[in-house]
């Protein structure tokens, strides 16, 4: 494990959490932890106790977040929208973690941000423990931040190259009022460190000493140093090395169980999803398609979609692996600017039927035992009484 080259900035580290890493870079693919979490292994979190009932800690009602599409040098004028995410419902109940997947640009990542106002929503409401936080404003606002923390994609873009460990753990303590003393604090640093697997050195140290999988750890300390009660983790281990995966990974799981932390994990990676998720939703095109706890989503997805997701997930058993249906989904990803009406994935959906598809927008609705779908023929597709048959790609111009 080799250190990645530094980059220099002049944006500040409160700056950068503001702004993050870029929402998609360093893809990865399911191949790359088959082995420690693959589709078959029984691994999945869900059942395991973590989640606390129905004691919900987050709940996101119809949450929209649109940029606004502008043109004009003199006189600037909006000539539409980018429908980021548009019209979420979810619930994360506490001392669970909630996976979100789904494509490049499908909108978790906004999703995220919005839910934190990193980026402010359109529409709808994010209420957090009993609190309305979309309502919130100055100095209740910065305050509701203290319990609300995110670990951005990018360990090396998402620390300040000019600040020095120590600098970039009591920052946040001190914006929050628990820098309580330098003997206290050096202990608090020392733990935090500790708790994830550094030692007191490194307190010294710049991010570009690092490797990737230390810069996230201490992308995870920043974190946790204000003691919140949810983690959103963006792309927590997507730009790491396979080996730096599990690691990162089983810390979060260590982390979670000794302090009862809440995760929103983004990820588009589905073996990373199972391994660390109790319930996992399913975004397309800034909508939510599907929902369901790990077990039941890996054993029978119900959304055409999700189905295409989860045959793209490698199996460590070539027998199964050739045997298995393989969903290839033809034609591009419809513009967020222009999304189709109906369903928007009736455009690739190999079981698009002549009626309502491309016409009605389905709603998210529970089938039974809290599995929400938002497709018209689920039950249909699943039973068998729809066949898939192949699609035909349709153009999607660059103006759309």
């Amino acid at each position: 494990m080799t250190d990645e080259p530094a980059t220099t900035t002049d944006v500040t580290g409160t700056e950068r959490a503001a702004t993050g890493a870029t929402p998609e870079d360093g893809d990865v693919t399911g191949a790359q932890v088959a082995g420690t979490a693959g589709p078959d292994d029984g691994t999945s979190r869900s059942g395991d106790g973590a989640a606390g009932g129905d004691d919900v800690l987050v709940t996101v009602e119809g949450l929209e977040v649109h940029f606004p599409i502008k043109r004009g040098i003199v006189l600037e004028r909006t000539v539409g929208y980018v429908y980021a995410v548009d019209g979420v419902d979810l619930t994360i109940r506490r001392g669970e973690t909630y996976g979100l997947v789904g494509e490049s640009g499908c909108g978790k990542t906004t999703l995220g941000r919005g839910l934190l106002r990193l980026v402010e929503p359109t529409g709808g409401r994010v209420v957090f423990d009993d609190i309305d936080v979309s309502t919130l404003k100055g100095e209740r606002l910065r305050k509701s931040r203290r319990r609300m923390q995110m670990i951005f994609q990018d360990p090396l873009s998402s620390l300040d190259p000019r600040q020095s460990v120590e600098s970039i753990l009591i920052e946040g303590m001190r914006a929050h009022g628990l820098d309580s003393g330098k003997e206290s604090t050096r202990a608090r640093l020392v733990e935090l460190l500790d708790s994830v697997g550094l030692p007191e050195s490194a307190l010294h140290k710049y991010p570009h000493e690092f490797s990737g999988g230390q810069r996230q750890r201490i992308g995870i300390a920043r974190a946790l140093a204000v003691e919140p009660d949810l983690i959103v983790a963006d792309e927590p281990v997507s730009a790491l090395d396979v080996s730096v995966q599990a690691q990162v990974l089983n810390l979060l799981e260590e982390l979670q169980q000794r302090l009862g932390l809440t995760y929103l994990v983004i990820a588009h990676d589905l073996a990373v999803v199972r391994h660390i998720s109790d319930r996992i939703g399913v975004m397309y095109l800034g909508s939510l398609v599907e929902e369901a706890s790990s077990d039941e989503m890996y054993a029978e997805p119900m959304h055409p979609y999700t189905k295409a997701l989860l045959s793209a997930v490698p199996v460590p058993d070539p027998t199964v692996e050739d045997e298995r249906e393989q969903i290839l989904l033809t034609g591009d990803l419809p513009s967020p600017a222009n999304p189709p009406t109906g369903c928007r994935f009736h455009t690739r959906c190999p079981w698009k039927q002549e009626t309502l598809c491309d016409t009605d927008r389905p709603q998210l609705r529970d089938v039974g035992g809290g599995h929400r779908v938002a497709c018209h023929y689920a039950e249909d597709i699943l039973a068998g009484r729809i066949t898939s048959h192949e699609v035909e790609p349709e153009l999607v111009h660059p103006d759309s």
